[in-house]
């Protein structure tokens, strides 16, 4: 595989990881806050929801959104009416399964860090004439940065090396859903082992860079005044 080939697979990638971890960041932080603040009865049985990719065979949450992405889904009717017949085999289909099962590896994090955050900085907060809207984002937000910052590097290195999802939903067509998991795949699949060593071992050490920045990052929170 040779440059001209393997950039536009590179590309897109980066293009879903970085699409994709922005979006979770943007859903995970009203979630990740109502579950770490909520004493609803019920609000385990939404944290089990949100973690049920981890213990989801990848093939069955790609079975069940290719169903919901489809012509006869609720993909379908949003793709029509902008011209399109589906979600399903596209980009935007692929972020959506992407959000879906990364949202753990985001969520999870955000929450921890909300619910180490406590009440007393927010009563402070309060005591200072701070709305709830105001001591969020200017004190929790901050409070919870290593939180965001170990959700983010999960989301997108999670987002670049899912396979079972991506297939089912998106297959692999060039400039649209050949994402480098899959590309590794097909080139296993023609016998084209030096190339896909040299795409397996790039993201072998892309994986090892992920676990030392977090945990250079869980060590720095750990520290007094961090």
């Amino acid at each position: 595989m040779d440059i001209a080939e393997l950039w536009p697979v590179v590309r897109l990638t980066l293009e879903l990881a970085v699409v994709a971890t922005a979006l979770l960041l943007l859903i995970a932080t009203p979630v990740a806050w109502w579950l770490a603040r909520s004493r609803a009865r019920w609000k385990e049985a939404v944290a089990a929801v949100v973690a049920l990719p981890l213990v989801l065979p990848p093939t069955v949450l790609g079975f069940y959104l290719l169903i919901l992405l489809g012509p006869d889904g609720p993909g379908g009717w949003i793709a029509g009416a902008f011209g399109g017949r589906s979600l399903a085999f596209t980009f935007e289909g692929l972020v959506i399964g992407s959000v879906v099962y990364s949202m753990p590896f985001v969520a999870q994090p955000i929450r921890n860090a909300f619910e180490a955050v406590g009440d007393r900085p927010l009563e402070v907060a309060a005591t200072l004439r701070a709305s709830p809207w105001d001591a969020f984002w200017t004190v929790a937000v901050p409070l919870a940065r290593p939180g965001y910052v170990t959700g983010a590097v999960l989301g997108f290195a999670h987002t670049v090396g899912e396979f079972g999802v991506v297939l089912m939903i998106g297959g692999s067509i060039p400039d649209e859903t050949r994402v480098l998991s899959i590309a590794i795949f097909e080139l296993v699949e023609t016998l084209r082992w030096a190339e896909a060593h040299v795409l397996a071992g790039g993201l072998l050490v892309f994986s090892f860079a992920v676990v030392t920045i977090m945990t250079v990052v869980e060590k720095r929170a750990r520290r007094p005044g961090s």
